[in-house]
C-alpha cells in the first residue's frame, strides 16, 4: 500500500501564516492536539494547534489493495489500520519535530464509520492517553469534515449550510455552532458516493492510485475522436422537490441500461453513460442546496456560507457545479459563498478530527478513557 504524506510545509503555504485562534480562551497557552482516523480506509495520524497550524499529517491510502474487492473490504481495512497506525503516528510525530512530551491533547474519530476499523484508532489513542497521561476527545467523523474550512477559511461565521457527502453519508445540514447541527435533508437508502463507487465497478474504470470515485470523475474527462452517442435515456432523480436524497435508483438505472446491453458497451457509449449518471448525481445535489436556502429563507435564517465537505466534494465538476447553481441566491443583497477545503483535506484526515476536538480541549471538555466506539451515531445528538 502506497504512503501518502502531506507535507506540513505545503499545506502551511495553502492556509497561510498562523494566525489569532479564534477559539483561544484568556490565559491559555497554544494547545497542541494528536489526531488519528480509521473509521474507514485510510489510516491517519496529524498534529496540531490551537494556532490554527497542521505541523504534521500523514494519510496512509489503501486504494491498491481493496481494488481486487472492488469496494472496502472490512476485515481487510482493519488489518490494514492495525499494520500501519503505529507507522503513522510515528511519522506525524517524527515531521513535526516532537515527542509525545510537546503533546498536549489526544483526539480521535469516535464514529460514525465501520466498527472494526473505528476500535483501532480509539484503541491507539485511549493507549496513548492513558500511559502518557494526556486528556482526550472523541470526535464525530461527519462534524470534522464540516469544520474543517473554519481552519482554512476563518472568516466562516454561524449560521451556515453544510453539505457533507463521501461514501458513508449525504448530509445537508445547518450549522447554527460547533455543536449543534440540524439535518435538513439525508438519504434513506445509499449516499452519492457509494452510488459513484458501484457505477465506476459497473463500468469497470481501472482505479489507477485513485479510489473508485474519484477513478469515474478522471474517466469522465477523456475524450475519444468517435462521437459519443447522442442520447442516454433520462437517469431516475431523487425525491424531486423534495428536501431528501435518493440514490440508489439513480445507480439502479445505470445498472439496468447496461444489462439492456448485455455488459456489451462501447468506449463512446461508455463515456457517455458515466458522463449522464455524474451529472444527474451532482444534479441532485444543486436542486437539494437550492430547495435548503429557500428553507432558510422563510424561516428567517441568513446564510452567508455554504461548505461543501467530505470525500465526494474533491469533485471539481460537482464544485463548479454547485458554484453555478449559487451564484444568483442573495439574503439581504449580499451573495452566499460556496467554500470547500482544500482538496488533500475533503478525503478522510486526521487533521479535521485535531481541528474539531480543539474547542471542547480548550474547554477543558474532556472524555472518560472507557469511553466507546459510536458506528452509527446521528450529528444531531451532538448538542
Amino acid at each position: 500500500m502506497a504512503l501518502s504524506i502531506i507535507p506540513a510545509g505545503i499545506l502551511r503555504r495553502v492556509i497561510g501564516p498562523p494566525r489569532p485562534c479564534l477559539l483561544t480562551r484568556q490565559n491559555v497557552r497554544c494547545f497542541t492536539v494528536l489526531a488519528l482516523e480509521s473509521s474507514a480506509d485510510d489510516t491517519c495520524a496529524a498534529i496540531v494547534n490551537s494556532d490554527r497550524e497542521i505541523v504534521s499529517n500523514v494519510v496512509v491510502k489503501q486504494h491498491s489493495f481493496h481494488e481486487q474487492f472492488g469496494g472496502i473490504h472490512p476485515m481487510h481495512a482493519i488489518w490494514a489500520h492495525q499494520r500501519h497506525m503505529p507507522g503513522a503516528v510515528r511519522k506525524a510525530l517524527h515531521d513535526a519535530g516532537m515527542t509525545m512530551n510537546s503533546i498536549d491533547g489526544i483526539a480521535y474519530t469516535r464514529g460514525p464509520g465501520m466498527a472494526g476499523c473505528l476500535s483501532v484508532c480509539s484503541n491507539a489513542a485511549k493507549t496513548l492517553a492513558a500511559a502518557t497521561s494526556k486528556p482526550i476527545v472523541g470526535v464525530h467523523h461527519m462534524q470534522a469534515h464540516a469544520l474543517m474550512p473554519l481552519l482554512t477559511t476563518p472568516d466562516i461565521s454561524f449560521p451556515f449550510l453544510t453539505l457533507l457527502i463521501s461514501g458513508g453519508h449525504t448530509l445537508l445540514l445547518l450549522a447554527r455552532s460547533w455543536r449543534s447541527f440540524q439535518t435538513l435533508a439525508t438519504t434513506p437508502d445509499e449516499s452519492i458516493g457509494n452510488a459513484f463507487d458501484k457505477v465506476s465497478k459497473m463500468l469497470k474504470i481501472p482505479w489507477g492510485k485513485l479510489g473508485p470515485g474519484a477513478a469515474l470523475e478522471q474517466y469522465c474527462l477523456n475524450d475519444y475522436d468517435q462521437q459519443l452517442p447522442e442520447i442516454i435515456p433520462p437517469l431516475p432523480s431523487g425525491q424531486p422537490g423534495k428536501l431528501a436524497f435518493s440514490y440508489s435508483g439513480l445507480h439502479s438505472g445505470v445498472e439496468r441500461y447496461i444489462a439492456v446491453r448485455n455488459g456489451d458497451l462501447d468506449d463512446p457509449t461508455k463515456l457517455a453513460l458515466a458522463r449522464a449518471f455524474q451529472t444527474a448525481a451532482v444534479g441532485q445535489l444543486e436542486e437539494k442546496l437550492l430547495l435548503a436556502l429557500h428553507w432558510c429563507r422563510q424561516n428567517g435564517v441568513v446564510i452567508r456560507d455554504i461548505i461543501v465537505s467530505g470525500g465526494v466534494a474533491s469533485n471539481k465538476f460537482l464544485r463548479r457545479r454547485l458554484e453555478f447553481a449559487c451564484r444568483d441566491f442573495k439574503f439581504d443583497d449580499a451573495a452566499v459563498r460556496l467554500v470547500s477545503p482544500p482538496q488533500e483535506l475533503c478525503t478522510d484526515n486526521a487533521v479535521m478530527i485535531g481541528w474539531a476536538s480543539m474547542d471542547r480541549f480548550l474547554a477543558q471538555d474532556y472524555d472518560e478513557y472507557e469511553i466507546e466506539t459510536r458506528p452509527k451515531w446521528d450529528i444531531q445528538e451532538l448538542q
